[in-house]
């Protein structure tokens, strides 16, 4: 057995000011125990939250433990900025334009921390490849089932847009795939040539074959739970795998971030093809569709709209130009590097 960081403990003048400054920073609550005055305050980050402890000795010299940040949705520079007006201050600057390097600051009791570039900043200066995150299947999963939910048909069992399987089946299909996604990530040894041997079978003659299956009797907000509740798995052992891992799949052997853009895909064109049936408008976000094409389908075209792009890689929509695809399949191994 190992140990987990349960806490990073700093040590300060005033444990509550510091904490309500670095609940600022990253956007974390302070524990409901905690109020002014009090000897220790926490910041509840995931992971390990940052535990802030109130002692008489005055800091004396550099840190020689400090923690990296990266903005999630502003630059490198407007994070900075938006720290500075928090109460930090600068003590060294070492940005590159390239998206190198990284700022120097120090919080309220001069503790220095350093502030990077996002991920989607220096992949857009250093012209690399965004990857595909765990946080993405919880968006795409999460737009999904908030789309759906809103569709006024009681009975779902119509037709889901051009497929052979109705709308019930297609979402059920999509949560087992998503669970399927997850358990191939699973093991200690995950399996190089085939699934791990879950029993699959069929409701009916034509329809899906699943691991697992809603509970009819829930309705479809059930049937939703059960698609976020395998979408959740699944985000869970992305984040958690090693980046080395690989594990089977039919269209290549893969990796951690290959089963979240194939989750992603799936939970893009099977809600795609539900919302047909549902008569429920669909468009996911740019960005997100141009992740998994860069990641499964890097020889598609590179026409603006990347939503129909994603869609005629799938064979879902016409494309000016180009035939309509009949068969399609992704590129699931890991790119060459």
């Amino acid at each position: 057995m190992t140990s987990l960081v349960q806490h990073i403990t700093i040590d300060c003048a005033d444990a509550y000011r510091l904490a309500l400054f670095w609940s600022e920073v990253l956007g974390a609550p302070l524990s409901d125990d905690d109020a002014p005055g009090d000897p220790e305050a926490l910041v509840e980050t995931p992971g390990a939250a940052l535990l802030f402890v109130t002692v008489p000795e005055p800091k004396r010299a550099k840190n020689r433990v400090h923690l990296d940040i990266r903005p999630e949705d502003r630059t490198r520079d407007a994070e900075v900025e938006r720290l500075l007006a928090l109460g930090a201050t600068l003590v060294a600057d070492h940005r590159k334009p390239n998206g190198r390097g990284w700022a120097t600051l120090a919080d309220p009791e001069g503790n220095e921390f350093c502030v990077e570039c996002g991920a989607a900043e220096r992949a857009a200066l250093t012209g690399t490849r965004l990857p595909v995150t765990a946080d993405d299947v919880t968006l795409a999963v999460r737009l999904a089932a908030d789309t759906l939910a809103t569709s006024p048909e009681a009975d779902w069992h119509i037709p889901a847009g051009s497929l052979t399987w109705d709308c019930w089946e297609t979402v059920e299909h999509l949560g087992d795939d998503l669970f399927a996604y997850a358990v191939q990530l699973g093991p200690r040894t995950p399996p190089l040539e085939s699934e791990v041997p879950y029993r699959w079978r069929a409701d009916r003659e034509g329809g899906p074959r699943n691991s697992v299956f809603a509970n009819p009797e829930a309705g479809t907000a059930g049937l939703l739970q059960t698609l976020e509740a395998s979408g959740a798995l699944l985000a869970a052992m992305v984040r958690t795998a090693s980046p080395a891992l690989r594990s089977y799949h039919s269209y290549g052997v893969s990796d951690p971030e290959g089963f979240a853009a194939m989750g992603v895909v799936e939970t893009l064109v099977h809600t795609h093809d539900v919302a047909a049936g549902l008569s429920l408008s669909w468009t996911p976000p740019r960005d997100l569709c141009d992740r998994v094409l860069a990641r499964l389908f890097p020889d598609a075209p590179d026409d603006e709209d990347r939503w129909t792009v994603l869609l005629w890689s799938t064979g879902r929509a016409d494309l000016p130009g180009r035939d309509r695809l009949t068969a399609w399949k992704w590129h699931g191994a890991p790119p060459a590097r």
